[in-house]
């Protein structure tokens, strides 16, 4: 999931060190994985990719456009093209070699993508609920100002958004379990 820090500093995070290795672990052995922001951010550099800060942070509701791929991919698949989703962010990735993009918004070219079978990152939040928005918005009063950005807004276009992307997360999320159930046991 989310965090404060940045894949880059994992001398001062030692534990970011520790993520990627039972990454690496876990697609080396083909197990379901789903990254979610840093999640996401971590999968990327766990398969050689780079991961930066963006030209500017990414916060609050922003369109994210799925690709053709995504169109056919076992996750989002039946679902409309374009929707509205929660974003916090300020980091990126380039896209991992022979991952498959799967999202983009205005910003960040790179907002979902699969590696293999099930490894899927997904960098802008879909696991959200009012309060916790609330209590993001209410954390980090400090990162909105210095990006500009007004936390009344973000929380007032919650009750806007939240309804069709809980629905879609539940979609999402509830596909990417059955990847969990279906693998096969040793």
């Amino acid at each position: 999931m989310g965090g404060p820090m940045g894949v880059y500093e994992q001398d001062r995070y030692p534990i970011l060190r520790q993520d990627i290795h039972l990454i690496e672990e876990a697609l080396r052995q083909d197990k379901p994985i789903l990254g979610v922001c840093l999640g996401s951010q971590l999968l990327a550099a766990a398969l050689g990719s780079p991961v930066t800060k963006g030209k500017s942070k990414e916060i609050g509701w922003h369109p994210i456009s799925l690709t053709q791929a995504a169109m056919r991919d076992p996750l989002w698949t039946k679902l409309e093209p374009s929707f509205m989703a929660y974003h916090w962010h300020g980091d990126i990735f380039e896209l991992p070699s022979g991952a498959v993009s799967l999202a983009s918004s205005e910003k960040t070219p790179h907002q979902a993508f699969r590696y293999g079978r099930a490894a899927y990152g997904i960098l802008f939040h879909m696991e959200v609920t009012e309060r916790i928005i609330e209590d993001m918005v209410k954390t980090c009063q400090d990162e909105l100002q210095s990006a500009g950005l007004t936390g009344r807004r973000i929380v007032q276009q919650a009750r806007k958004h939240l309804p069709r992307l809980d629905e879609i997360g539940k979609s999402v999320f509830t596909r990417w379990a059955g990847l969990v159930k279906t693998e096969p046991q040793a």
